[in-house]
């Protein structure tokens, strides 16, 4: 067993005092080891396995079986009895939620840069429902009322097929500036910032060779993805060129690949030899398992 004291324990503590330190969200927790680590693996697991994991985290299992019967209750998860176990998958909303979050956080690049935006007028029909979700998930951001901008190129959704669009063009300190406004850099910034000072350390203590029990692995891969998946979901991923000079998300993704290839074997010895479904041992992952963040 690893020494408490050695850089990969005291880093990976830092996380877990950083994670303890925020409103208790052992729900999202839970969404993200189901998205990140057992969908892979069939998408069933014992809610014995789940428990094992969180107490590691220090959570009692009072608190993940109320968030569990939470999520059940709300649609997230599905639950099947066999006797007196209970097992749990992500129902179809929760599938289809981290499907669509999966490419943003594993494989997605910025696109190249055109030299331009696509701008929309939307003043006669910004009231539409769902509008302003269709652009959002589009790539589109909104420098003022009733205007939405994309990097030159993006398709334009269809519930905004009949607005005015037009091609802006201007210098790369215009593009930047209408870039802030349109979108929430800044705080986008700020967060990645956050990020690479509380990883950073465990990054540092992976590269120098410190060790880690296997469990340990997968609360640290659960918590890095948790973290990051929250900051990169929101991150419009614009091309540099638009970008401030000293934007970390590159940063920010870089230190999250190095660290995900750094415990995603040891994570998935823990799986292969604890976690459990309703016919024994969970299956083998997905073979793009090992192709995340190097797309």
């Amino acid at each position: 067993m690893p020494d408490a004291s050695s850089p990969t324990q005291a880093a990976l503590n830092q996380i877990l005092d950083h994670v303890r330190a925020e409103p208790s969200r052992t729900w999202s927790i839970i969404i993200t080891i189901y998205g990140d680590a057992i969908v892979p693996r069939g998408g069933s697991v014992w809610l014995g396995t789940l428990l094992a994991f969180f107490n590691a985290m220090g959570i009692a299992d009072g608190v993940v079986r109320t968030a569990v019967s939470r999520l059940a209750s709300d649609g997230w998860l599905e639950r099947t009895r066999i006797g007196r176990n209970s097992f749990y998958r992500l129902a179809d909303k929760g599938r289809e939620t981290f499907r669509r979050a999966s490419a943003h956080i594993y494989a997605q690049r910025p696109p190249d840069w055109r030299g331009h935006f696509e701008m929309l007028f939307l003043d006669g029909i910004s009231s539409r429902e769902g509008l302003r979700e269709a652009l959002s998930d589009a790539g589109f951001g909104s420098p003022a009322a009733g205007v939405w901008i994309a990097p030159g190129g993006a398709a334009v959704p269809s519930e905004a097929a009949d607005s005015l669009h037009v091609e802006a063009r201007g210098g790369p300190d215009e593009a930047r500036t209408l870039a802030a406004r349109a979108w929430p850099l800044a705080q986008t910034g700020e967060a990645y910032g956050r990020f690479l000072a509380v990883f950073g350390p465990l990054g540092a203590a992976l590269a120098d060779g410190g060790g880690m029990s296997d469990l340990d692995r997968l609360v640290a891969r659960v918590l890095l993805i948790h973290e990051y998946r929250r900051i990169v979901l929101r991150d419009p991923l614009l091309p540099a060129e638009i970008l401030p000079a000293d934007w970390p998300g590159a940063a920010a993704r870089a230190l999250c690949a190095d660290i995900y290839g750094a415990l995603v074997e040891g994570s998935e010895r823990w799986l292969d030899a604890h976690g459990v479904n309703e016919h024994g041992a969970l299956p083998p992952p997905a073979a793009d398992l090992r192709r995340r963040f190097r797309a």
